[in-house]
């Protein structure tokens, strides 16, 4: 990382949490309940440098860790070394390293998933959960694979990656060209989507192909804006250009597996909890996060406008704002 883009983040410390070394960043005083954020993919701890310095500034401990498989963590071989027990079982490891009992934990895209889960499976270490885009989803009624390859198609990007290899070859084959793709904004005139629970008709092509896209994606036609500086462009691309895509990838491998172990888990979240929604997220709408009262017994809502997927990036002080009134209502220092 440059000397420029090291100021933007606090030094990186290391944790050996649950056979694996992982990296983190800290800020804030080390005090009160602490905040752990939780990135998505194809991101990295550096995606919250925003919050980390917004929410250390406001006297919150707050810490972000390269989440297994990226970034300066350890990438394990086996896929099912990346299933929803060792992710969770990672940030379990990462509060003992750190002596804290209890964590708030906050997550975007597949840290959201992980977040959720954390009351669930590790409820004694938990304080609050917030969602940034991904809502709770409780445990589907049949295999999660089998149900999006019969709603959206073999090419839809979940269900191929389940295939070993074949996504990792394309976005490692031009891991520039993949984070240019992802690191835009929505057009302005983005109409709202239904995220997953769009459903084809028959013999339309698959939906969210996205393997099918990068490859005939051309970079110098797309006319979304990006939302990163260059130099942040550029850490993305040296991270990813390092590490490969497979050991996130590898999270997806494991949908099947997680929901197979999960059979038995009561779907409930009985702590505080926040839910932040995206107005233009195409995954992810604020759609998505219907419902979730029945499964989340103390839920509050805040949506962040005019944003898109990598929302804590794109508007960084509606996510901030969100997150530092919910604590100081909830978790008051």
């Amino acid at each position: 990382m440059s000397d420029a883009l090291a100021s933007l983040m606090p030094p990186v410390q290391y944790a050996d949490t649950n056979g694996i070394r992982m990296a983190y960043y800290e800020a804030g005083p080390r005090e009160g309940v602490p905040i752990i954020l939780c990135h998505g993919w194809p991101e990295l701890a550096f995606s919250w440098r925003h919050q980390l310095k917004a929410l250390g500034d406001a006297g919150r401990w707050v810490i972000a860790p390269d989440q297994r498989g990226y970034g300066l963590t350890d990438r394990p071989g086996p896929v099912e070394s990346y299933d929803i027990e060792h992710l969770t079982g990672d940030l379990v490891g990462l509060l003992d390293h750190l002596g804290v009992d209890k964590a708030i934990f906050c997550g975007h895209d597949w840290g959201g998933i992980v977040v959720w889960q954390m009351p669930l499976l590790h409820p004694d270490r938990v304080a609050g959960v917030i969602g940034v885009n991904t809502p709770f989803m409780p445990r589907a009624p049949a295999d999660p694979i089998a149900i999006m390859r019969h709603r959206m198609g073999d090419e839809m990007y979940i269900v191929y990656f389940q295939t070993p290899g074949a996504a990792d070859a394309v976005l490692d084959g031009d891991v520039r060209k993949a984070m240019d793709f992802f690191m835009r904004r929505p057009l302005g005139e983005t109409p709202p989507s239904a995220g997953f629970a769009t459903e084809r008709k028959p013999g339309d092509p698959s939906l969210f192909a996205l393997i099918n896209i990068l490859k005939t994606y051309d970079p110098r036609v797309d006319p979304r804006e990006f939302f990163l500086t260059d130099d942040e462009f550029e850490a993305f691309v040296a991270a990813f250009e390092r590490t490969g895509f497979t050991g996130g990838i590898n999270w997806y491998r494991n949908f099947t597996r997680n929901w197979e172990r999960s059979a038995g888990v009561e779907q409930k979240v009985t702590v505080p909890a926040l839910m932040i929604m995206a107005e233009k997220d195409a995954v992810l709408p604020p759609s998505a996060a219907d419902g979730m009262e029945a499964y989340v017994t103390d839920l509050e809502k805040t949506l962040v406008h005019d944003s898109g997927h990598w929302t804590q990036q794109e508007r960084p002080e509606a996510v901030n704002k969100a997150i530092l009134d919910w604590m100081d209502r909830r978790f008051p220092k």
